[in-house]
């Protein structure tokens, strides 16, 4: 996405400006001021990262660095608890602003993560959470700072009040998170080696891949098989049919008896047009199995 390509880029930047060797306390403020006002700029985990920013602490910046662990990690809420207790420096509007754009994207988070699918966050709840008064001040949020700035997508439901969220961008994982994920990703693993490897007794994802691949390849020619052997019955059917047509004209022209043997000859005619219809019967109903139809007597 667009979105995503254009954060890596924006991402990158910061990190090779914060890794500047000569870089001083007094820019890296600067620098982590610039970036968590940006208006691209959602994940700050790979700026904290960053060993240079070590400097800030000790010094009158240090606050700074607590400032980026906030947008890295925190929400609206964290903010206004520790501000009140003198932790956190004033925000500037943009930095307000993407905070409570990082808020949504937190409730979000945290709503898939009870489901397990994007949900229903209610305009109440939003609203407390990021200190908005009324519905339409709330809904103009969302849509030109969430939806237009493309990093949540839904529908607003002004008389159910709720927001509901199709598609959101993922903030940066907490420290506490990562070991669920790790557990996660592995249990994800285990179950793909028993379902795909262990059964299949396949050692790489080439091999599972090469089994697919021949599986494929035998469907497309049962297939074609199948479409061969169903033209042929088709064939024969319409060769009985055919031949039913011509013994009933025959037998319209035919006397029924003969001099000789009449009653045999009546008895033959009568039997043989039943023997083809029963014939013709097991051929339709050979031709419906096939085609996976339903076949009536």
């Amino acid at each position: 996405m667009d979105i995503e390509r254009k954060q890596s880029e924006v991402i990158d930047k910061f990190v090779k400006q914060a890794a500047s060797v000569d870089a001083s306390a007094s820019n890296l403020a600067a620098l982590v001021l610039e970036a968590t006002a940006h208006p691209s700029l959602f994940a700050f985990s790979e700026i904290l990262s960053v060993p240079n920013l070590a400097k800030l602490k000790g010094t009158q910046y240090s606050s700074s660095l607590d400032v980026l662990r906030l947008f890295a990690y925190g929400t609206w809420s964290d903010y206004k608890r520790k501000s009140n207790v003198g932790c956190l420096p004033v925000l500037l509007p943009d930095q307000v602003r993407k905070l409570k754009q990082l808020t949504v994207l937190t409730l979000i988070e945290t709503e898939k993560a009870w489901r397990h699918v994007f949900g229903v966050l209610p305009y109440d709840q939003l609203m407390e959470e990021l200190d908005v008064s009324n519905v339409r001040e709330l809904e103009d949020f969302l849509i030109s700072e969430c939806m237009y700035a493309g990093i949540a997508r839904g529908k607003l439901d002004h008389l159910r009040r709720c927001f509901e969220v199709q598609f959101a961008t993922g903030r940066d994982l907490r420290p506490e998170q990562l070991d669920n994920m790790i557990h996660t990703l592995s249990s994800w693993h285990s179950e793909l080696n028993f379902l795909g490897y262990g059964l299949l007794g396949l050692g790489t994802s080439d091999s599972l891949l090469h089994m697919i691949q021949e599986k494929i390849k035998w469907a497309d020619t049962m297939s074609e098989a199948n479409k061969i052997h169903r033209k042929e019955i088709v064939d024969k059917v319409e060769e009985v049919k055919k031949s039913l047509k011509v013994d009933l004209d025959l037998r319209g022209h035919e006397e029924s008896f003969s001099e000789s043997g009449g009653m045999m000859d009546y008895e033959e005619d009568r039997v043989r047009p039943k023997r083809v219809c029963l014939r013709l019967c097991l051929l339709e109903e050979k031709e419906a199995k096939i085609e996976g139809k339903a076949w009536r007597k």
